[in-house]
């Protein structure tokens, strides 16, 4: 498998809500990431992926719910978030595609 599949592996996809909008003005962009991934690999993947510097990663782990379906109960997934903190004069356009 080669390095930028790996990459992409990582990084699932970018979450636009309003919390990562008001975190995008300090600078920070906001990831889905893969469960098991680490800080050093969402950074070196961020990096590769965008062509930017990363100064710092913050990470999140959110518990997946328990729901219903049909009358049966459910759960749904864990979900990582990665909070990406680029350093000055980066810039990272999540609302256009890749």
């Amino acid at each position: 498998m080669s390095a930028k599949a790996e990459h992409y592996d990582v990084i699932r996809k970018p979450i636009i809500t309003e919390k990562a909008t008001m975190a995008s003005d300090a600078g920070a962009v906001v990831f889905e990431v893969a469960i098991d991934s680490t800080k050093p690999q969402i950074k070196e993947a961020v990096e590769a992926l965008f062509g930017v510097k990363v100064k710092a990663v913050n990470t999140s782990i959110t518990k997946g719910k328990q729901k219903r379906f049909r009358g049966q109960l459910g759960r749904r997934n864990d979900v990582k978030k990665a909070y990406v903190m680029l350093e000055e004069g980066n810039t990272i356009d999540v609302t256009t595609g890749l």
